[in-house]
């Protein structure tokens, strides 16, 4: 047994320094690319061409040089803050839609679900259902969320409801990957004592494998939710709603300083989510 053991860590730190040396190897040839073979010269970064729109583009966001700025007007806070209203409902709705969608399926996507291990009986289905579920996972996080706004913006008027579509639709395969390993990792012993007990399958769910899993689940969805209102303001720009939306228009437009009171609360719609994530993550440990 012990033998056992110091192969599989021996097998680890093999593994972890392959990695470290690989990555290594990857960042030293990625520099050379760019130095040698695409000829990059990063001095040009710093000209005084930058510098000088740098600069007009930072006092414009300050509104320097603005008789109105946007942040100086009561009517454009009270427009900035409905926006970001429906940016919080975007997430809310992508999270919500995601996670129903990952607790429908997560089950019979997992490994030892499939092959009988979990609930201590095998069905004929389990394998094929396994399979489809996993190829959901992949499809539905290998398309980006931008690509699945510019889908869906096609079926649906622009709104909140195609962005909270996308958002889900991308979030749906990681929740689903992410929580079907939670169950894949479960220690097997309290379940066979159920199963020993005369409990049937959906009692092995209920009370074996359900609260055992869920304060993971509920930690990946938060995690998760931090993550989707990042991501709001990027399906905004084609037309999925809130901050992201008026975002784009006040580019397009160069009201610098309606950009300025954008981002102002955009962040505080970030620190707020990272807050109400942080308290519920509290709550469950």
């Amino acid at each position: 047994m012990k033998k056992n053991q110091d192969f599989t860590h021996q097998r680890q730190l093999n593994f972890a320094d392959f990695s470290l040396l690989f990555a290594c190897i990857l960042i030293i040839a990625s520099w050379i690319f760019i130095f040698y073979v695409d000829q990059a010269d990063l001095s040009k970064l710093i000209s005084e061409k930058n510098a000088f729109h740098a600069k007009k583009f930072l006092k414009s966001m300050v509104g320097i040089g603005e008789e109105n700025p946007a942040f100086a007007s009561g009517e454009h806070w009270k427009n900035a803050f409905m926006l970001t209203y429906e940016t919080l409902q975007m997430s809310l709705l992508a999270i919500g839609f995601s996670a129903i969608g990952m607790l429908l399926t997560v089950i019979p996507a997992a490994r030892n679900a499939a092959n009988g291990t979990l609930t201590l009986t095998k069905k004929w289905y389990s394998q094929i259902l396994f399979v489809f579920i996993r190829f959901l996972y992949i499809f539905s996080r290998a398309v980006p969320e931008l690509v699945w706004a510019m889908i869906i913006i096609f079926i649906f008027k622009p709104g909140i409801l195609p962005g909270a579509l996308a958002l889900a639709l991308h979030n749906f395969g990681i929740l689903g990957k992410l929580c079907a390993e939670v169950i894949e990792d479960l220690d097997l012993r309290p379940i066979r004592n159920l199963a020993s007990s005369g409990a049937n399958t959906g009692q092995i769910l209920m009370y074996g494998v359900i609260p055992t899993v869920m304060p993971k689940f509920i930690t990946f969805i938060l995690y998760r939710w931090e993550v989707i209102i990042r991501t709001t303001i990027v399906v905004g720009f084609v037309g999925a709603g809130g901050l992201g939306l008026h975002f784009k228009l006040s580019m397009s437009w160069f009201n610098y300083s309606e950009i300025t009171l954008i981002l102002i609360c955009y962040l505080l719609l970030v620190f707020l989510a990272d807050l109400l994530s942080e308290g519920f993550r509290k709550m469950i440990e």
